[in-house]
């Protein structure tokens, strides 16, 4: 298995993170309609910030690959949607990451400015943290450099080692209950293509599905966990269908 099942489990931690604040109050349009938009306010602001340790942890092992700048580009997105100006906010939101994502060396005073930020809450330290260490599973294992700047942000965030091991045994799991589809056709079922079809089509067609599948942080609100299990599954089947495509073409 190559790594694009990831996707579903950013989905779904997009959506844990955003759905724990109060339905929505704390990021919201309405929440942040009145936000001057610029790089210097969106760097110190609490999602600015969280893009700044996502990129930190992405280049951990030296390289942002192209499953990750597209699990990124949602992200981008997502955040972006909530804030005045959309496509202004987007534009920076990158160039916080590109800036960001070129150090390490500040990554404790990075994390340590995000724990402030978002004032010791638990459920927000939670929800971040969970979406920062399952990005770091993004090529399947935990490189020694990514564990290390994982543990440099816990600790600044002076998270529960526990809860942080849990996370982990729980994205483990999930990785090992994923299996292949059984074959070809199956996988361009999956797809709704044809086996006759170009790479760029069926390419195209993966891409919807996996933006009609992603639960973004605005549409996915007051959806319910059993709901973010289907959506998780199916992103998973989609992933493993354009995988074993690609592969059967090489």
């Amino acid at each position: 298995m190559l790594n694009l099942i990831i996707l579903a489990v950013v989905g779904y931690v997009f959506y844990t993170i955003f759905k724990s604040y109060g339905k929505y109050e704390a990021y919201s349009q309405k929440a942040f309609k009145d936000f001057s938009v610029s790089h210097e306010s969106l760097k110190n602001s609490e999602l600015g910030l969280f893009v700044a340790l996502v990129a930190k942890v992405a280049k951990a092992d030296g390289k942002v690959d192209a499953l990750e700048a597209q699990l990124i580009g949602i992200m981008f997105d997502d955040i972006s949607a909530i804030f005045p100006e959309p496509e202004k906010t987007k534009q920076i939101l990158k160039e916080i990451f590109n800036e960001e994502k070129q150090r390490i060396d500040d990554t404790q005073e990075v994390a340590q400015l995000f724990a402030t930020a978002i004032r010791s809450d638990r459920a927000k330290q939670q929800q971040f943290m969970g979406f920062l260490i399952q990005l770091a599973f993004i090529d399947r294992e935990v490189s020694e450099s990514e564990e290390e700047l994982l543990q440099i942000i816990a600790e600044a965030l002076e998270f529960d080692p526990n809860a942080y091991h849990a996370i982990f045994d729980q994205f483990e799991q999930m990785m090992k209950n994923v299996s292949p589809k059984a074959n070809i056709e199956d996988a361009y079922k999956v797809l709704g293509v044809n086996k006759d079809d170009d790479m760029k089509t069926i390419k195209k067609a993966y891409k919807k599905l996996v933006r009609q599948y992603h639960p973004d942080i605005i549409a996915s609100q007051g959806k319910d966990e059993a709901y973010m299990k289907e959506a998780t599954a199916k992103t998973q089947e989609i992933n493993q269908a354009y995988e074993m495509i690609e592969a059967s073409r090489k």
